[in-house]
């Protein structure tokens, strides 16, 4: 078993500043990047470390926070990376909320108020000049003061580049277009408000089904394929949706945004209108 990362002592001393003494809760540690959540008399928070190859992504995803309205961070460097601390995010992730969905066990317009809450969140990201260009099932917590975007190392605006490290973010939830932009070769890979509806869609669209909406089977693509082999087969825009429709109403809300090219999608706030209408 891998030990988790230690969390660094600057680290625990903001968050000691905020929330008084600590106990410190360890959440993930994957490819350079640990997250611990931090409670203490007067508050919780996020701490989140990248070290070796998370480090300068952390800092990064820092540095976004902090240009983003509504969000608090305070960051820092230590010996082994960089560090920040957020306000902890109370509440289930989109994929948590669907779970009863999921399972047949109702909750239905518990979801779906959500789904329509993520949307406008990301619309709203957009209306202030951003892109996030990494929407996942995950990325999204539904707070009782409504819907925050989670996960922003990727985000870019016109003041704030994109990264030239950037590889498109999860496979399956690519657009065609922004599939074909990472094949290209041709860096920094810009996405945009239209590959975000698309992630949006496709990130709610497994939200109900519990799988990736594309059909690898029916076309061929096994599961032990290359990440550049399966980004390729994307950009074709061949590939088929899955059969599943255990919510028809609201996969075909879904199924236009997942088909149509960029030019052609709507808006995260139009989509979040005709959401609301179920």
């Amino acid at each position: 078993m891998v030990d988790f990362a230690a969390c660094p002592d600057e680290a625990v001393r903001a968050a000691e500043a905020v929330c008084g003494p600590i106990v410190l809760t360890e959440i993930t540690d994957r490819r350079g990047s640990a997250v611990w959540k931090a409670v203490g008399p007067t508050g919780s928070v996020a701490i989140k470390a990248g070290y070796g190859e998370g480090a300068e992504i952390t800092a990064r995803e820092g540095a976004v926070l902090d240009q983003l309205p509504g969000y608090s961070v305070i960051t820092g460097r230590y010996d082994s990376g960089v560090w920040y601390v957020t306000p902890w995010l109370l509440g289930p992730s989109t994929w948590e909320l669907f779970k009863p969905v999921r399972h047949g066990d109702g909750g239905h317009e518990q979801a779906f108020s959500g789904a329509v809450d993520l949307c406008l969140a990301v619309a709203d990201l957009h209306a202030a000049g951003w892109v996030h260009g990494d929407l996942q099932p995950a990325h999204c917590i539904h707070t009782d003061r409504g819907a925050r975007l989670l996960d922003l190392a990727w985000a870019w605006s016109p003041g704030f580049p994109p990264s030239s490290v950037f590889q498109g973010g999860i496979t399956h939830l690519l657009a065609p277009e922004l599939a074909a932009a990472v094949e290209s070769g041709v860096r920094p890979v810009l996405t945009t408000t239209a590959s975000d509806v698309y992630a949006l869609a496709g990130t709610l669209w497994t939200c109900v089904t519990g799988r990736w909406p594309l059909d690898y089977d029916s076309a061929g693509i096994g599961p032990d394929v290359g990440p550049g082999t399966r980004r390729a087969a994307i950009a074709s825009g061949e590939i088929p949706l899955r059969a599943a429709e255990p919510r028809p109403d609201f996969q075909a809300v879904l199924r236009p945004v997942l088909r149509e090219p960029a030019r052609s999608r709507p808006g995260a706030a139009e989509l979040a209108a005709v959401l609301k209408q179920l």
